[in-house]
């Protein structure tokens, strides 16, 4: 389904509920650079280190799109599990994984209550962006503390520049991006003024030094378009 949520005048902050979670998938296809690649790239560090009984958590699972896709390539039977706050999101969730058969567990869950425990590898793609600073530095740290010996935190962001004309820059090439993907001017502005205060970007260096401060040993940049960022974080 076609994503129009911002063709109409915003009446309320963005939130993920039923009207976005219809269109999520093609909103994220159209509104995230190499989003897919990016989806892609992640599964293959995965499917590296993929083994028996190996846990997978991703925070923010939304529609189950990247869990699916995982599921199908993987040849290890790893337990793949998926959190949301959003009921309508972990629905359509819930439709495909039975359309397709696949073994994924799903939980209505608050991630920053969640308890983390003996965690292998934990994802959140452009999911941090959404939560307060403060609370974000929080559930970093829940993240490395539950995450076992070896274990690998990867995440996808959308970041800022501290060079104010550079950042400038970067958010222009961006919505001319999203103009090529079919967005008029009309909806990119309606969408800014409803996501404002609501997705706040860390910098490069703020979303690293985060990490580190958590405890992560070693933290890398793994890709980059623009203003969106990728990092693997790894306990040890």
């Amino acid at each position: 389904m076609k994503d129009k949520v911002f063709e109409k005048p915003i009446e309320k902050k963005f939130e993920f509920d039923e009207t976005v979670a219809s269109v999520f998938d093609d909103m994220l296809s159209r509104s995230v650079p190499f989003y897919d690649e990016v989806r892609k790239l992640i599964i293959s560090l995965i499917l590296f280190e993929q083994k028996e009984g190996k846990k997978v958590l991703d925070l923010g699972s939304s529609t189950g799109k990247f869990l699916l896709d995982l599921y199908a390539k993987m040849d290890a039977r790893m337990e793949l599990k998926g959190l949301d706050n959003s009921e309508a999101m972990l629905e359509r969730a819930r439709q495909k994984c039975q359309a397709f058969g696949a073994d994924i567990k799903l939980e209505l869950a608050d991630m920053l209550a969640y308890e983390y425990k003996n965690e292998d590898i934990v994802i959140a793609n452009y999911t941090l962006q959404f939560i307060r600073p403060m609370q974000r530095i929080e559930l970093v740290k829940s993240i490395f503390e539950g995450l076992g010996e070896d274990g690998v935190f990867i995440f996808s962001e959308k970041v800022i520049f501290v060079d104010k004309r550079l950042d400038k820059q970067m958010i222009d090439i961006y919505y001319d991006y999203k103009k090529t993907q079919g967005y008029s001017e009309y909806e990119i502005a309606q969408k800014r003024e409803a996501l404002e205060n609501v997705l706040i970007p860390f910098t490069i260096e703020e979303n690293i030094q985060m990490c580190k401060e958590a405890g992560f040993a070693q933290v890398e940049t793994v890709f980059q378009w623009a203003n969106f960022v990728t990092f693997v974080a790894k306990k040890q």
